[in-house]
């Protein structure tokens, strides 16, 4: 009997410390489950946290993507993007030293029925520019070396130069762009392709056709640069809206080399633009441009054929009206895209023109007398990607000799309306169809086919293929 009390009396000593020992083991595992729970709890919160984000992000770049093909959000972003500071040099590591370099190739062959050495606007004075077609068979076109990069957080800088086929080197800009300032304002200084129109500020090779429209060569020069400042302001709204202000030595057609102090010429200019649902793009803008020009001269020939040498010296002015409407099936032109643009422009010429026939004939010697215009003109045009790489186009140009005041002749005392043939009483017209070829965004072959009236009595009938091809980093072209 003792001895089984004895035991008994064990056992309970025994399985006390047991009893407390499996009661600590229990707080522990209920500690350790609460833990798993509160673990289980932020985990499940930081998964949803992180499927509503992507779902944001995938919003963002389906915008993104759709505003590539608009107006509005490409020239917006474009903006934003300049306006915000560059990355520290710091943190840029040494790639902030190497600017991006591209280059590009050009090269036409051609055959025209006409001589393109004699080309001429007839009943339009001469720009100096004008650009004909190019010369029969194989040529070199225009090669353009682009260097550009961000000087620092504040500025950006670009220079572009041409380099012509026979030789020598033309800045066809050079400029810096600031980057950092408030408010959707931009300023860019230096030498530049104004933004008045649609066609002007950008470079020959993004064209869609490859020479400029017959109003560009008569009313710009080709096209027109301005050695000064722009001032440009984009809105903070979702219908784009840009503003734009020039002011320069105008020492460009329709400009000239004044020799003087202060401002030559100015423009001014507004365009907006915006989307049409999910497959439409649109800009539509006015221009304003006002030079005064100083012995602006060009040649012509009298009744005699000798050389006379005209100068025109008063104001020039040019408005413009430009549209431009784009689509591809849901914001994706990689397959099928089409693009429909215009400008209308009207020309107004006020002040005298001297006529000097003193290297030739010497008939009349110098005669000044009051000359005013308004001529216009304009161009349509549209291109058609009815498959990936495969593009084709048809434009229509014409000008409009308007009204021309020509007070030499009227005043009936000296040069006759022949003695001016240049400035005969013409509208020349033009049609132009091509189709190319684009296998990537860095090359592009064309063949283009026009019939030419910009010669009184004379039609060109051209057939033109051209070749572009770009090296290195070049940037997105304009909308």
């Amino acid at each position: 009997m003792f001895r089984f009390l004895i035991a008994v009396l064990s056992a309970v000593a025994l399985s006390a410390p047991a009893s407390a020992q499996e009661s600590e083991l229990g707080k522990i595992r209920d500690e350790i489950r609460q833990l798993k729970q509160q673990y289980e709890q932020r985990i499940q919160a930081l998964e949803k946290r992180l499927a509503d984000t992507e779902v944001k992000a995938g919003k963002a770049v389906a915008a993104a993507s759709k505003a590539e093909h608009s107006a509005a959000s490409a020239e917006t972003t474009a903006t934003a993007a300049a306006a915000a500071p560059a990355a520290p040099a710091s943190d840029r590591g040494e790639s902030a030293f190497n600017p991006a370099v591209s280059l590009i190739l050009q090269g036409t062959f051609a055959r025209d029925s006409q001589d393109p050495n004699s080309y001429r606007l007839n009943g339009f004075m001469p720009s100096g520019g004008e650009v004909g077609p190019p010369k029969r068979s194989f040529s070199l076109g225009e090669t353009e070396l682009n260097i550009s990069a961000n000087i620092d957080p504040y500025f950006r800088g670009v220079a572009i130069a041409s380099l012509a086929p026979e030789g020598g080197v033309n800045v066809e800009e050079a400029y810096f762009q600031t980057l950092a300032l408030p408010k959707g304002f931009t300023v860019k200084g230096g030498r530049f392709f104004s933004g008045l129109g649609y066609l002007n500020e950008q470079h020959q090779h993004a064209w869609d056709f490859q020479d400029a429209p017959l109003a560009y060569k008569a009313f710009l020069g080709n096209q027109f640069r301005q050695n000064g400042l722009q001032l440009k302001w984009v809105a903070p709204t979702d219908l784009f809206i840009e503003l734009a202000a020039e002011a320069g030595a105008g020492d460009n057609f329709p400009g000239s080399d004044r020799n003087k102090n202060g401002v030559g010429g100015y423009a001014l200019l507004g365009h907006v633009g915006g989307d049409i649902g999910d497959s439409y793009a649109w800009r539509a803008g006015a221009s304003y441009l006002k030079t005064s020009p100083n012995a602006r001269t060009y040649q012509d020939v009298d009744t005699l054929g000798n050389p006379v040498i005209n100068a025109f010296s008063g104001s020039a002015k040019l408005w413009v009206a430009d549209g431009v409407l784009k689509w591809a099936p849901n914001g994706n032109a990689t397959d099928h895209n089409f693009k429909l643009q215009g400008e209308y422009f009207r020309f107004m010429q006020d002040g005298a023109l001297n006529y000097n026939d003193t290297a030739g004939s010497a008939v009349f010697g110098q005669v000044t007398g009051p000359f005013n215009a308004t001529q216009t003109g304009w161009y349509a045009q549209s291109t058609w990607q009815f498959m990936p790489a495969w593009r084709v186009g048809y434009r229509y140009d014409r000008l409009n000799f308007g009204s021309v005041n020509n007070g030499i002749v009227t005043g009936g005392t000296g040069p006759t309306a022949n003695d001016f043939p240049v400035l005969s009483n013409y509208s020349p017209t033009r049609n132009s169809v091509m189709v190319d070829w684009s296998p990537t965004e860095f090359s592009r072959i064309r063949l283009q086919l026009a019939s030419d009236k910009s010669r009184l009595g004379a039609t060109d009938n051209q057939a033109i293929v051209q070749y572009i091809y770009s090296l290195g980093a070049h940037g997105a072209h304009k909308f």
